[in-house]
């Protein structure tokens, strides 16, 4: 396994072999073989140890024990602290999602005062196959499905995952066969956690109904990746030639000419992968395509697009910008014409107060929403599914009684609804619960009337 372990490295340029690089150790068995490795073939490194005070007792004798492997190896060794579950609280995420920002960030800030020029983690073939089917059961595109790559670039520091040609068994075997002692996470055993019904349900499952999973999806995987490369390689082409660079910082899309000269089905995608790269999300895309008009103007967490004749002229937003005015005209109930102010950001921007923010402003999961999003007065016969009703629906007229709405207060009461004339918003009052923030929510729309 050493040989092999050192062969791949050397062959991929996984990471310069002559400086000191930054091992990411949690003290389980494929972070402890990972160290043991690097250590006889004489690769120099520093571990990082993250203490996420999630598991009483456990997190601490995992502590100790990296610091004593480390110690063990005369490496440096750097360890950090974390209110994960406050952490989790106050950004609304999942635990698991929570923990890996905590700890990316984490690591890029002491690489930034260490120096050093890579981050190195445990992840084996294993890792590759979960993360597919979780990918798969999310939702996701070709970078998705191709699964966890060698070596991926944040910030000029790379992040490289050496143990990839081996799978979990291959690595049981070496600590066993070397008599490395680890530590056992209880939490690899729960069936809380998604990946880990993956890990003990669906894999195992698999691999009883075809004996050849692991190699078939090993393969599949593998023409994913070059998929990918080809489809970006093909794309290139069409960027040069209908995204232009202008002179003064901006760029124009030639979005008629896009249009034009491919099919409609074709539309929706080949507009999100041209704009992606400023912000865009597949749902604002959508919302573009069926609003064309010119003066409309889109925002995202870094960039604004105008429609003007045909063009969309993309430039960074301007500090400040709230959002853009997508609808007017209907009386508020001051009796003043309302307008929606309506932004795209993030998950990471997501403010820790949102849930404050209700009688103003809603937030909402902008990837299960259909755009173009519009105000209107409530009718009778309304129906919509509050926040926190798991299961069916309401009607509104109902919700109302159950709140003390006073009769004038319903007469001028405005509902934000999609493009499918669902109710999103009993504005001021009641969000939905389909399109709620969630620990999977990637990118937040921000409405405010």
């Amino acid at each position: 396994m050493l040989n092999t372990f050192v062969n791949h490295i050397n062959r991929q340029h996984l990471f310069p072999t002559g400086r000191e690089v930054l091992l990411a150790v949690s003290g389980g068995v494929d972070s402890v073989v990972l160290a043991h490795l690097m250590h006889s073939a004489a690769f120099p490194f520093a571990i990082a140890h993250c203490n996420f005070h999630l598991r009483p007792g456990e997190c601490d004798r995992d502590e100790s024990f990296v610091r004593d492997l480390a110690a063990s190896y005369g490496v440096p060794f750097h360890v950090e602290h974390f209110d994960t579950a406050a952490y989790a609280d106050a950004q609304g995420l999942g635990i698991e999602d929570a923990a890996r920002r905590l700890r990316y960030d984490w690591f890029h800030t002491l690489c930034a005062a260490h120096g050093y020029p890579a981050i190195l983690t445990a992840h084996h073939a294993d890792d590759v196959a979960e993360t597919f089917f979780l990918n798969l059961l999310r939702g996701t595109g070709l970078a998705g499905l191709h699964g966890i790559l060698p070596v991926t670039e944040r910030g000029g520091v790379a992040l490289v995952r050496p143990l990839l040609p081996f799978s979990r068994a291959d690595i049981e075997a070496y600590a066993a066969r070397e008599g490395l002692a680890h530590v056992e996470d209880s939490t690899n055993a729960s069936l809380l956690y998604r990946r880990n019904q993956v890990r003990h349900r669906l894999l195992p499952l698999l691999r009883e109904i075809a004996p050849m999973a692991d190699t078939s999806l090993r393969q599949t995987i593998a023409h994913l990746q070059s998929s990918e490369r080809l489809y970006r390689h093909l794309l290139e082409p069409l960027r040069a030639r209908y995204l232009l660079p202008q002179p003064d910082g901006t760029h124009s899309l030639a979005l008629a000419a896009l249009l034009a000269d491919h099919p409609a089905d074709l539309h929706p995608q080949l507009l999100f992968e041209l704009l992606h790269p400023f912000g865009f999300t597949a749902s604002q895309c959508a919302n573009l395509l069926a609003s064309p008009q010119s003066g409309a103007r889109f925002l995202t967490a870094t960039h604004e697009a105008v429609l003007h004749r045909g063009e969309l002229v993309i430039s960074p937003a301007p500090s400040g910008n709230s959002g853009f005015s997508g609808y007017s005209g209907v009386s508020g109930t001051s009796g003043s014409p309302a307008t929606l102010h309506i932004s795209s950001y993030s998950v990471e921007r997501l403010p820790a107060d949102f849930k404050s923010l209700a009688a103003t402003t809603a937030f909402f999961d902008a990837d299960t929403l259909r755009q173009p999003l519009s105000l209107r007065q409530w009718h009778e016969g309304d129906r919509f599914q509050p926040l926190g009703m798991e299961h069916g629906t309401q009607l509104v007229s109902d919700w109302f009684t159950d709140h003390h709405v006073a009769l004038p207060d319903k007469r001028r009461q405005l509902l934000l609804v999609d493009a499918d004339d669902t109710i999103l918003w009993i504005v001021g009052r009641r969000t939905s619960h389909p399109h709620r923030i969630t620990p999977d929510t990637r990118q937040i729309l921000q409405v405010t009337l």
